[in-house]
């Protein structure tokens, strides 16, 4: 153990059987804990956990140093208010939002979610080019045609019933195990990779108590099968949703005479770790978004509301080489691009092919192969289809917004017993981070993708595009 004695056998002790006889309550590692060394002088804080004198364990270091340990009473009367709870069902806290038939949007790089609640869920993406009509891809991932707990009130009092008399169902959000009340959408659009069985979601509402509604997140959690977690002030009226009260419990260990305020050797130890961060300090201070320290266990909620700066979906950050060193790897193929969320990753290689894959701790690796690249076929698809896209600048001079390559000849698809094919679509996209790279996978037809690949890395090659699209390393 890195640290000193006391500090490793403390908790341990906190449930054992301490001086005098006393037998103290059993703890949860759900509980987290937080150790204080306020010197001889304590002031107790008066308001969130309580503290009593009477409840404290002696400490000892192994150089002899001594602690009285004061420790925090963890049951705050929550479980009493949960038992007399007399008010309205999850349900019926959460009427007025499905009778008033709102939705609620997210906007991420490509897609853009919407959550009618009561009625369905949509994942879209409006593409207009200039002088054609707006095209749309859109999904539908749950509608509510299926028997569900909120959509008949008979079904719905029996499941708030059923819930009531288990434990309630948690999701971890940020570090905190989050009580949540789900609700289940079938009939969704036929998911071809599961022989064309209706996608399916389960929306988690959530107590917030400064949300509007908004979508916390989206996921893909297997083929075709998601996950919408809501933000809600309606459920925070029921003591089961709410958060608690102190998330982090706090240990004050007093030094008793002739021991120093903090033990010699935890001191030692926090030096030496100090030391060891100063030469990444710099570059940790300049790549953490400021929002990271906003932690949901201290500020009782789970993001910034508004802030996406914790909730980007499917962006990642490639390797920290030179522009020009990457940007020649990349285009020689010897260096991929992963990305994707949920179920579903995929590994992109410029000039060699797009995989699909999925790791599991019991079943290993599944891959798909997407597409292989051939020069001559791509250009015989470049003959039928733009291969470049362009954006007019104010000045009037145009440049490159967008290449797009074709790769063929992936793996047969059981739909159409023909092999799967995908479109690749390197895009333009400026970002704080300059090695920031999103990939999105759509599928407008069974078996044939597009692939969107979006990094500032790729603005320093677009303009280097050839009539077929093809790229080269900038002069």
């Amino acid at each position: 153990c890195p640290a000193p004695a006391l500090l490793c056998g403390l908790l341990a002790a906190v449930a054992a059987v301490a001086e005098g006889g006393r037998a103290l309550p059993q703890l949860s590692d759900d509980i987290p804990f937080r150790v204080n060394w306020p010197g001889t002088e304590l002031s107790l804080p008066t308001t969130g956990v309580l503290y009593k004198e009477d409840n404290y364990i002696i400490m000892t270091t192994v150089d002899k140093e001594k602690y009285k340990c004061l420790l925090p009473l963890i049951a705050s009367g929550n479980e009493e208010e949960e038992k007399d709870y007399k008010g309205p069902t999850p349900r019926e806290l959460l009427e007025p939002l499905f009778k008033q038939s709102s939705c609620s949007y997210r906007i991420e790089s490509y897609w853009t979610y919407e959550v009618c609640h009561g009625k369905h869920i949509r994942q879209y993406h409006e593409e207009k080019e200039t002088g054609q009509k707006i095209n749309i891809q859109e999904y539908y991932l749950g509608n509510m045609i299926m028997k569900n707990p909120l959509s008949e009130p008979g079904l719905s009092c029996g499941y708030d019933l059923f819930l009531s008399l288990i434990q309630i169902p948690t999701k971890n959000i940020e570090g905190q195990m989050t009580p949540y009340y789900p609700v289940e959408l079938g009939n969704g659009t036929p998911c071809s990779l599961r022989q064309n069985l209706p996608r399916s979601s389960t929306v988690m509402y959530i107590c917030h108590p400064e949300a509007k509604h908004e979508i916390l997140s989206v996921a893909e959690v297997t083929t075709c099968e998601y996950e919408v977690v809501i933000l809600t002030p309606l459920l925070c009226n029921h003591p089961k949703y709410r958060f608690r009260a102190s998330p982090v419990n706090d240990i004050f260990c007093q030094s008793l005479p002739g021991s120093p305020l903090k033990p010699h050797n935890l001191e030692q130890l926090e030096k030496q770790q100090e030391m060891l961060k100063m030469p990444f300090r710099r570059v940790k201070e300049e790549e953490m978004p400021s929002t990271k320290e906003e932690k949901f266990s201290s500020i009782h909620k789970p993001v910034a509301v508004g802030s996406h700066q914790l909730l980007t979906v499917g962006t990642t950050h490639i390797s920290k080489l030179t522009d020009e060193q990457l940007i020649k790897e990349f285009l020689s193929g010897s260096y991929c691009f992963h990305g994707g969320v949920g179920w579903w990753k995929y590994e992109f290689c410029y000039g060699k092919y797009v995989h699909q894959y999925h790791e599991d701790k019991e079943s290993g690796k599944t891959s798909v192969v997407v597409g292989t690249w051939s020069k001559e076929e791509h250009i015989e698809w470049s003959r039928k289809n733009a291969a470049r896209t362009f954006y007019l600048r104010e000045d009037g001079t145009q440049t490159v917004r967008m290449v797009s390559h074709f790769y063929g000849n992936g793996d047969v698809c059981d739909l159409t017993d023909k092999p799967r094919q995908v479109t690749v679509k390197l895009k333009c996209k400026e970002s704080d981070s300059p090695h920031a790279v999103t990939i999105y996978m759509l599928e407008p037809h069974s078996c044939q993708y597009i692939l969107g690949v979006e990094s500032p890395v790729i603005c320093k090659i677009l303009d280097t595009a050839d009539e077929y699209g093809l790229l080269s390393v900038p002069s």
